[in-house]
């Protein structure tokens, strides 16, 4: 053990002595609600592979150290503008720290040769999973923070390592940085995380209006649920939603759900569709220049798109049918609601073919875009950084255009279909990864499999199994051997 943790260790035992005083103001300082998220040797891998964010900042500190508790304020202030669901600039930069008093984060904090404190490192991420800093080391693409002792100079730090005019006094939804080329391929690799955040907050939504109220809604949710058990691109969302489906009988007994969010898990509010770290409270490819545009709306068409390229011919109808009935039972939105319904009621002859269902999700969109664009340019209601297009532009599909002009466009379908397959398909996450900086061999693996389509081995309640088999054969016979071999291996409620 480093001589300056031996002095950590000797004066954590005399502050654990000290007079109840003392113990009261620890403690009024750790309930704060900080905005900085605190990391052990326990999250602290997990946490950093996960963000969504291009950069880090950690701090290592103690909590006995004055120091540290006065830069604690500075901290937040620059922490506010980056982390939490109200950060002004989300997904940029993840502000942590690392309580080195600590003991079990001792070998953590021996690892990045902490020296003093506070003592502040940046970088990508990836690069602080299972790593470590020397101070000879070459080449680290971690870098001491060496001018960071008040929110201005740290701010001021920041800016110059990523180019950014950043300032403390910035308000919520200026977003200087908002994605105004939509014809860059390179952004759509973050729609990733904004297909996770609309997966959730429209579970979320379900939770909040109790909206599971009939045999139907239930057999619309389930089939739901099973369509992204199967193809969501990410694969913390199949396994939430393979989870929901094992365990639907149990939490909506004849469609009855239990939707409060408890300490068990008999609830449906406890199961968390994309895991506990999703919703993360904003978006970043779907994220707007103004408070209420884009958002949730977007990543629900992006998850659509995504859906329904990765469909087999067999599913085409099913998936159409579950998609339709999702809409007219969930989104909130009445208006939207029965116009998307006209458009499913339109549809006369069941698709076969999951090409046929690819374009259909299309030009729906696209029919809703020039509705919106109609009402939003006589209302100035739109977005001024991101209005309404027809998809995709020529820009990024010159071959889908036949034909154009100001009235009318006449699209050549099968160059259409294979941009929106590769689009919403491997380009989403081949982009995805390139923008997860160079990891391990593991690291990529375990990457490639977040987000590799899943098989249709799918999990389906008893229930609602029949149902399903008759809306896809494929789906319902897995389904109920699926279900049969997770019952037997759940344990008995007592």
């Amino acid at each position: 053990m480093s001589l300056v943790h031996l002095l950590i260790a000797g004066l954590v035992i005399a502050a654990s002595s000290s007079s109840p005083g003392s113990r009261l103001i620890l403690r009024e300082i750790s309930d704060q609600k900080d905005k900085a998220v605190e990391l052990n040797t326990t999250n602290f891998d997990s946490v950093l592979k996960d963000t969504p964010a291009k950069y880090a900042v950690v701090e290592f500190f103690a909590h006995w150290c004055p120091a540290c508790r006065n830069y604690k304020p500075h901290y937040e202030k620059v922490a506010r503008l980056f982390n939490g669901p109200d950060a002004i600039h989300p997904g940029i930069v993840l502000m942590t720290r690392v309580d080195c008093a600590m003991k079990t984060n001792t070998k953590l904090c021996d690892k990045f040769s902490v020296s003093h404190y506070p003592m502040l490192f940046w970088g990508p991420p990836t690069k602080f999973v299972s790593g470590s800093w020397e101070p000879k080391k070459d080449k680290s693409e971690i870098l001491v923070i060496d001018d960071g002792r008040t929110a201005e100079r740290l701010l001021n730090w920041i800016n110059k390592q990523i180019g950014s005019s950043y300032g403390l006094d910035d308000q919520k939804f200026k977003n200087e940085h908002a994605l105004s080329n939509l014809t860059d391929y390179n952004q759509i690799s973050q729609a990733v995380y904004d297909v996770e955040e609309a997966t959730a907050e429209a579970f979320d939504i379900i939770l909040a209006h109790k909206a599971i109220k009939s045999s139907e809604t239930s057999a619309s949710f389930i089939r739901f649920i099973q369509l992204l058990a199967a193809h969501h691109l990410s694969r913390r969302c199949r396994k939430g939603a393979a989870e929901i489906l094992v365990n639907y009988d149990d939490l909506c007994p004849s469609g009855n759900c239990s939707y409060e969010k408890s300490g068990g898990n008999d609830t449906l509010g406890n199961f968390p569709i994309c895991g506990k770290d999703v919703p993360r409270g904003y978006y970043m490819f779907c994220r707007g220049s103004k408070n209420d545009t884009r958002g949730f709306s977007c990543g629900l068409w992006v998850l659509m798109h995504s859906l329904s390229v990765r469909i087999e011919d067999g599913e085409s109808h099913f998936a159409f049918t579950t998609i339709c009935d999702f809409v007219n039972n969930f989104f909130m939105c009445d208006e939207c609601r029965l116009h998307f319904n006209d458009m499913c009621l339109s549809v006369k002859t069941p698709f076969k073919k999951a090409r046929d269902f690819v374009l259909w999700v299309w030009s729906t969109h696209n029919k809703v875009n020039e509705r919106l664009m109609k009402d939003e340019a006589s209302l100035g209601t739109g977005d001024p950084k991101f209005p309404k297009i027809i998809w995709p532009p020529k820009e990024l599909c010159p071959l889908c255009y036949l034909s154009s002009n100001q009235k009318s466009i006449e699209w050549d379908h099968e160059h259409v279909y294979k941009f929106l397959k590769n689009y919403y398909g491997p380009k989403l996450v081949s982009l995805y990864k390139e923008k997860s900086v160079s990891r391990s061999k593991e690291e990529t693996v375990s990457a490639t499999e977040d987000l590799t389509v899943a098989t249709n081995a799918l999990v389906v309640p008893i229930g609602a199994a029949l149902a399903i088999a008759i809306a896809s054969c494929a789906f319902g016979a897995l389904a109920c051997y699926w279900r049969t071999q997770q019952k037997n291996r759940k344990p008995r409620r007592r």
